[in-house]
């Protein structure tokens, strides 16, 4: 893992935070040395802005607005020597965005709708404009929470989680994905179906091995699985619970990150109010449970720095930050400072340029 001295003095670091309720994105800058967060700007974006994501070369951000009836997604130019945005323009959508990415190639932007059922997939071009019409609106199932390709491109995968507004299929859909078109088809099996209602929600890969990981937002878990290279199937492996025994309130698992080393992996809990660490067995991917950390009211979203070295996590309900530096030897996160954001953080993206 990179410390915070070997990073190359020209890496600007920007934190984005869409807050839906206030229909805007903040702009803050990182101190590499600190972890301290500087708050530069803000950029309003009615339409109740949510899931954001940064193209590979770092050169546009997009956003999906969740407003019923106004459905959309919104690109933006990044400056690099600011961080600020220049709109691009928007395209509606037929149902709400709940998570975007961006393919490895920079060409597609991929969404999931939890209420419509469906993945989508939009082009855009060299500048960052988005096609109207998708390229695929495909439908899976009720749930469906987030949309990522594999780190070689040629899969995609759909958590949808168990139980919501309507019962969701607990599973996770196993697509092909042509980097070339932009078009999904079905792996064989088309899903990955945990043994209990786990509801996978959000995953990330193992920087180094052939390992996917699953928060489970039902299960109040976190489920790794074999990745298949040849056929892009996932197995599953191992299930640790993200709670400490004996836990029996109201709970559910947000997003999932791990370090850029592959070392330590984080899962936020929402109701028990923390963020659950494991270190990470470097020869299978196995993981071993460090406990939790207190944090801030319904940690939603969260995130790690590029580096590894500080993580980041916003409380839906208390409209604050907090910040931790990550002990890169033993994974234990150390509280740093806490931010008043604003209200209804629904995302939090590091950017390096």
């Amino acid at each position: 893992m990179a410390n915070c001295s070997s990073r190359k003095y020209y890496v600007t670091t920007y934190v984005y935070i869409s807050l839906q309720r206030e229909d805007r994105i903040s702009l803050y800058e990182l101190d590499p040395d600190s972890g301290e967060l500087t708050r530069r700007t803000e950029f309003p974006l009615p339409g109740m802005p949510a899931p954001m994501a940064v193209d590979p070369q770092r050169r546009y951000l997009f956003v999906g607005r969740r407003q019923p009836g106004d459905f959309g997604l919104t690109s933006y130019a990044i400056s690099h020597e600011t961080g600020r945005l220049r709109e691009l323009g928007g395209v509606p959508l037929e149902g709400d965005p709940v998570h975007i990415s961006v393919d490895r190639t920079g060409k597609y932007l991929l969404s999931a709708h939890y209420y419509q059922a469906r993945v989508g997939v939009h082009g855009f071009g060299e500048d960052g404009a988005l096609d109207a019409t998708p390229i695929e609106w495909r439908e899976t199932g009720i749930g469906a929470h987030y949309v990522q390709t594999d780190p070689s491109n040629r899969y995609a995968y759909v958590p949808h989680i168990a139980e919501g507004a309507h019962t969701g299929v607990n599973a996770i859909f196993q697509f092909r994905f042509d980097q070339l078109t932009g078009k999904l088809s079905a792996c064989d099996p088309d899903r990955v179906i945990p043994d209990a209602p786990e509801g996978p929600r959000h995953f990330c890969f193992h920087p180094n091995l052939d390992v996917l990981y699953s928060s489970n937002e039902q299960g109040c878990s976190v489920t790794a699985y074999r990745f298949d290279r040849s056929s892009g199937t996932l197995s599953p492996f191992q299930t640790v619970p993200t709670l400490p025994d004996g836990y029996s309130e109201r709970n559910s698992c947000s997003q999932i990150q791990i370090t850029p080393s592959g070392s330590f992996l984080y899962a936020p809990n929402r109701g028990h109010n923390s963020i659950a660490g494991f270190a990470v067995d470097a020869s299978d991917g196995t993981l071993t449970p460090l406990g939790q950390t207190p944090t801030e009211d319904t940690p939603r979203a969260f995130s790690l720095d590029p580096t590894g070295n500080y993580l980041y996590a916003s409380g839906l309900e208390s409209a604050r930050l907090a910040s931790y530096r990550v002990n890169v030897d033993t994974g234990a996160l150390e509280p740093l400072e806490i931010y008043p954001i604003g209200q209804g953080p629904m995302w939090v993206l590091m950017v390096d340029v």
